[in-house]
């Protein structure tokens, strides 16, 4: 039996630190927070918790992490990344008041990797593997770009091409027909801890509901357990949230972010 509590337990004690963001430039603590930049003018609100603080403490909070921000002129954008489980009296509502905007909700998965390191079969002439290529990691940054709905860019790719070269135990993989990616997602082993992360899951719409998610899903865990990381966690959309229930995760939370854009000030 899936116990719920031990995995949020784990996944609050092992991945809301300094784990969490492995490709950060840099982290600066104000008060509980992490406050994280990463490249290309990104800012990134984390924490394990909020230390008990209450709604006047948080209301405070906000504006000050924001302030770190705008004094760098290379950010553009900041994430805060609320759990729906943490104590964070009024947190939404100050995020609101500082100008930043919730995105859809995800839910929380975990689970043990074994359970979802099964044989799916695959549709005829759809093939999994995993990618290392730059020409390779393109077409598959394109692809989910398209899937997501976003502009076709090389941002994407950029970042996971300087990732693979620091070779820090990301893995890319994709499912293939007729030589074009239908499917494609990747894991990232968190060191020091139990855990890989699957991330990143798209596939065409054309190719949904045949199993080809959950296959790779499942090619991933593998690889996973073969790394010595016995439990799997993913911040899953509602679409892919069942496939990964079917598989073995479970939800033991939700994560909303909010956002704000910088690139406006003066």
């Amino acid at each position: 039996m899936i116990n719920s509590a031990r995995l949020l337990a784990a996944y609050d004690e092992q991945l809301r630190t300094d784990a969490e963001t492995p490709s950060a430039v840099s982290v600066t603590r104000l008060g509980p927070l992490r406050l994280v930049t990463f490249a290309g003018g990104r800012g990134f609100v984390t924490y394990r918790d909020l230390g008990g603080a209450d709604a006047e403490a948080i209301r405070r909070l906000v504006p000050e992490a924001l302030a770190h921000y705008r004094a760098d002129p290379e950010i553009s954008r900041v994430e805060w990344k609320t759990r729906g489980h943490d104590h964070a009296p009024g947190l939404p509502e100050a995020l609101l008041d500082n100008g930043f905007i919730p995105e859809e909700p995800e839910s929380i998965m975990l689970g043990e990797a074994r359970l979802l390191a099964v044989d799916v079969p695959l549709p005829e002439g759809v093939t999994l593997r995993r990618v290392t290529e730059e020409a390779d990691v393109r077409a598959m940054a394109a692809m989910q770009d398209e899937v997501f709905g976003d502009p076709v860019s090389d941002d994407t790719a950029n970042a996971l091409l300087r990732r693979l070269a620091r070779k820090d135990g990301m893995e890319l993989w994709v499912a293939e027909a007729a030589g074009r990616i239908v499917s494609a997602g990747r894991l990232e082993p968190v060191e020091g801890t139990d855990f890989a992360g699957i991330w990143g899951g798209a596939t065409r719409d054309e190719w949904r509901g045949r199993g080809i998610y959950r296959a790779l899903t499942a090619a991933r865990a593998q690889s996973a357990l073969g790394m010595g990381k016995t439990l799997i966690n993913s911040d899953s959309t509602e679409y892919s949230r069942p496939i990964l229930e079917r598989s073995g995760l479970v939800k033991v939370s939700t994560t909303t972010p909010y956002t704000i854009s910088l690139r406006s000030r003066a």
